[in-house]
């Protein structure tokens, strides 16, 4: 693609980011096909060519209408279309740049940065998160229903806590902003896994948000203030001892491996965010390296698995839960369209509700065609964002492996 981008853009690193990446797309149209929204709309301006034409036009001109805003909002970030690209262009760096020049090219509505704010707000805020959805859970009956659908009910725990102290391997077990109080079983189950390979999970005192919604929401440099703050304590971590940082969340795990290019200009950061993501790992990534001799095989249980966004797409790890599942005994079957987005996409279904509930039905179609109760995943906003729209029980993967393991103690 030819570009003419200005010479005060292109003297910048992010400027000459840009026009590598733009330049790289071939105008091939491969991405079409495997673009959700694309998919569902039929518009040439919901597929990632026709949102790599608008970032180009934005960036060349250093304007935008409502029309650039709403077609790039409705993107999923989803990555897809990189799976597919046979020109391997970086669509979702381009498409960070492009919303960041977005937000000084056009203004949201107030209603819109307002509602914003306070969703941003009460995500990335563990205590206030978990204050809200005990509060909610308590009021449940007074709530509409639409949102009481999306409050899980409160989670019993099924594992208990495995004290890392009796190891001498250790790994950072981060916790993330919304799954220790949605879903603590996850990581409970996951150090109970660790624990039967002799390696010790730890986690962070007041861990705090790895920055992914912020950035992702166009609040990008306040997002970059959160990823700052988790490198630096990750750091300190990884001297005290760690061998590696395990991510139970594919979409946090993929965030922070994305973290070197976050940082195009600043180099501290940069050199301290390359050493963060040399060392994270999905815990699919990190078990199928060890020798899972220890863990009992199950009994043939049947899995209906959905591999998020972030796990096949953005950390290229598509098929290894599924991989290690089979192998230690259950059953996991293909679904249709395993490679499409659920819809959840960090906050996307607050921001874009009809086009998340028409792709999580889609989605839930394919897994539901499996004739099990049981449905896995390995991301906990895709596992909200389902369990709201069934009545199959939804749970992290790790945790069906931890029960076999468990009940055969």
């Amino acid at each position: 693609m030819q570009t003419n981008l200005p010479k005060s853009l292109l003297s910048t690193p992010v400027g000459k980011e840009a026009d590598r990446i733009l330049r790289s797309c071939v105008h091939c149209g491969f991405c079409t096909a495997t673009c959700p929204t694309y998919l569902e709309t039929g518009n040439e301006l919901d597929s990632p060519r026709g949102r790599i034409y608008l970032v180009k036009e934005l960036l060349e001109s250093g304007k935008a209408s409502g029309i650039t805003r709403t077609h790039l909002d409705r993107c999923l970030s989803c990555q897809a279309c990189e799976t597919t690209c046979p020109s391997n262009v970086e669509y979702h760096q381009l498409l960070n740049i492009g919303r960041a020049a977005l937000q000084t090219a056009t203004n949201e509505s107030w209603f819109v940065k307002i509602k914003r704010s306070l969703i941003l707000g009460v995500l990335g805020s563990k205590s206030v998160f978990s204050l809200l959805l005990k509060l909610g859970r308590l009021f449940r009956f007074g709530l509409p229903k639409s949102l009481a659908r999306q409050l899980p009910a409160k989670t019993k725990l099924t594992a208990e806590h495995v004290n890392p102290d009796t190891f001498q391997r250790r790994v950072i077990l981060l916790d993330g902003c919304v799954q220790s109080s949605l879903s603590p079983n996850t990581n409970l189950a996951a150090a109970k896994i660790f624990g039967k390979l002799a390696i010790g999970a730890i986690t962070m005192r007041k861990e705090n948000c790895c920055g992914a919604m912020l950035y992702h929401s166009n609040s990008q440099a306040k997002g970059l203030v959160q990823a700052k703050r988790l490198i630096d304590s990750l750091i300190l971590a990884l001297e005290a001892g760690a061998e590696a940082i395990i991510s139970t969340a594919s979409g946090c795990g993929n965030f922070i491996k994305d973290y070197p290019g976050l940082f195009l200009e600043d180099k501290e950061y940069k050199e301290k965010a390359t050493r963060i993501a040399d060392a994270t790992r999905d815990i699919s990534e990190f078990l199928d390296a060890e020798d899972l001799g220890a863990l009992q095989p199950a009994t043939g249980q049947t899995l209906a698995f959905h591999s998020p966004c972030t796990l096949q797409h953005g950390q290229k790890l598509a098929g290894l839960p599924e991989k290690i599942l089979q192998q230690l005994g259950y059953n996991v079957p293909t679904i249709n369209n395993a490679h499409l987005c659920c819809g959840s996409a960090g906050t996307y279904s607050l921001f874009q509700p009809t086009m998340a509930a028409k792709l999580r039905r889609n989605k839930l179609d394919s897994l539901e065609e499996i004739s099990t109760d049981a449905i896995a995943t390995a991301n906990i906003g895709c596992q909200c964002h389902l369990a709201a729209a069934t009545e199959r029980k939804v749970r992290h993967w790790i945790e069906y492996l931890a029960d076999t393991t468990e009940s055969r103690d």
